[in-house]
């Protein structure tokens, strides 16, 4: 639609698109700083996890530290940009309405690019949030139980040491999911007061490394489910380089058990709709 004097666009002041963002800025991070369920990590287990879960109506933010989302999911191995799956990871596929192909038996070829722009449509579509560029800087641990994180904005860490004197903020939520990655940040934060052990991840065995990774994962301290990489890290598993099955179906699971978690979690007095 033009605007009534024969231009293109609809006429706009420029304090009118900041109040915009500011206030649509504000209201997420209110609806949220108190939630269901945060995930540490828009990878493509995050996503996978945000995604089961928001389409389950749990209220539901993903954190992440870069200006996108993804992850390796984009890129694949090398920066070669065709990611593989491994049956039966191609469901997945399937349901995101990804075209791909069979290179050999169980083992399937897709463009990255694709797959993770459908993944984090479908994110969305389900109703997940996003905080970007976010960095977690801690959890909250309340009678040792994980009740949330704390973040901040990830180019404080860049800035100099002397100059760095930016609080963080907290958002609390009746589960955390850890899908940080190899460096499994959120349980590493644990780790340091010797309340979990992670060794990080062993060498690559891919046809290992896969089901190992779903197998084992889960909910490792209270409050706190584990997925993708962030399981290799917690317990030494085999890594199995570019190909994201693995990631897909553990971010499933994830989304699963914290469902399980979530029924015995009433939610709070006061607690936002």
């Amino acid at each position: 639609m033009g605007s009534s004097n024969g231009r293109l666009f609809h006429e706009v002041r420029e304090h009118e698109v900041t109040r915009a963002i500011i206030r649509g800025f504000a209201e997420q991070m209110e609806q949220y700083a108190q939630c269901d369920v945060l995930i540490a990590g828009g990878g493509p287990s995050g996503l996978m996890c945000g995604l089961r879960l928001a389409g389950e109506g749990v209220r539901t933010m993903v954190v992440e530290r870069n200006n996108y989302l993804g992850g390796g999911f984009w890129v694949g191995g090398y920066l070669m940009n065709t990611v593989t799956v491994r049956a039966p990871s191609q469901r997945i596929l399937d349901e995101l309405g990804v075209p791909y192909r069979q290179v050999s038996e169980g083992l399937f070829a897709v463009g990255g690019p694709h797959v993770c722009s459908k993944l984090i449509a479908s994110a969305c579509d389900a109703g997940v949030a996003f905080l970007n560029l976010t960095s977690v800087d801690d959890v909250v641990l309340r009678d040792g139980r994980v009740e949330g994180l704390v973040v901040n904005w990830s180019a404080v860490h860049s800035l100099p040491r002397q100059i760095t004197c930016v609080d963080p903020v907290a958002l609390e939520a009746k589960v955390v999911v850890d899908a940080t990655g190899h460096d499994a940040v959120v349980a590493a934060f644990l780790a340091r007061r010797g309340l979990l052990d992670v060794p990080g991840c062993g060498a690559m065995w891919v046809d290992q490394s896969e089901d190992a990774v779903v197998e084992r994962t889960g909910e490792v301290y209270a409050g706190l489910v584990a997925t993708g990489m962030a399981v290799s890290s917690l317990y030494g598993l085999p890594r199995m380089g570019p190909t994201f099955g693995g990631m897909l179906l553990s971010g499933e699971k994830a989304a699963a058990k914290v469902l399980e978690i979530l029924k015995d979690q009433p939610i709070p007095v006061g607690a936002s709709g």
